[in-house]
């Protein structure tokens, strides 16, 4: 499961992601910091709906889980369910990360949509007594994540935000995985173990390899 992703975002990204929207931000725009990394349990922020527009809004990133223990839910299986009566909101992201090797360190691989600086993973949301949290919906993996996941998140172009903020398209057309050979896959780290001759051959043959 996506348990980190990149958000290298500019304001002038988030503007003309909005008004390829079609979404007005309510109240000032105000940017956060660039993440190499954003981790589970960190803040980050969110698009939720307010008013007729949007408002960027900082988040924990992670439910509480329902017994004392466990690890925060960060994320949750979105197939065949309906969140009409959900709170929904957007992560915006440049990238998101897969890890995979059976010891640490981990290979560390990067999924981006070429000619996109900005994409939103398609998320809920709830008030909780430490504050306000989030977590990512995931769907079964496409043709692009599968070699690497067993699931994947659900990774929303800027025309798709309103859709699924609002909900005015069935779940079922938006919580899907994005057609075969929309993301570009990188190998940003080399883990403890040999990458697997068929995951090199699905990364991006320009990849920025990390020597461990």
């Amino acid at each position: 499961m996506c348990n980190d992703y990149e958000r290298h975002i500019k304001e002038q990204d988030y503007a003309r992601a909005l008004a390829a929207a079609q979404l007005e931000h309510i109240g000032e725009l105000a940017v956060p910091p660039p993440a190499d990394d954003v981790r589970v349990g960190e803040m980050s922020v969110t698009l939720i709906a307010s008013g007729n527009g949007v408002a960027l809004t900082c988040m924990r990133w992670g439910f509480a889980p329902e017994r004392k223990g466990r690890a925060p839910v960060f994320n949750f299986r979105g197939d065949e369910r309906r969140f009409g009566n959900s709170r929904r909101c957007i992560a915006p992201a440049s990238a998101f990360f897969e890890f995979t090797g059976n010891r640490s360190p981990k290979s560390k691989w990067r999924f981006a949509l070429p000619g996109e600086p900005v994409v939103g993973i398609a998320g809920l949301w709830r008030n909780e007594p430490e504050g306000a949290s989030f977590t990512m919906l995931t769907v079964a993996p496409g043709e692009d994540v599968a070699p690497f996941h067993d699931r994947q998140i659900v990774v929303l172009v800027p025309a798709q935000w309103a859709d699924w903020l609002y909900l005015t398209r069935p779940e079922t057309e938006l919580l899907a995985a994005l057609a075969p050979g929309s993301l570009v896959t990188t190998l940003v780290r080399k883990g403890a173990e040999p990458v697997p001759e068929g995951l090199q051959r699905v990364a991006s043959p320009t990849s920025h390899v990390s020597e461990l």
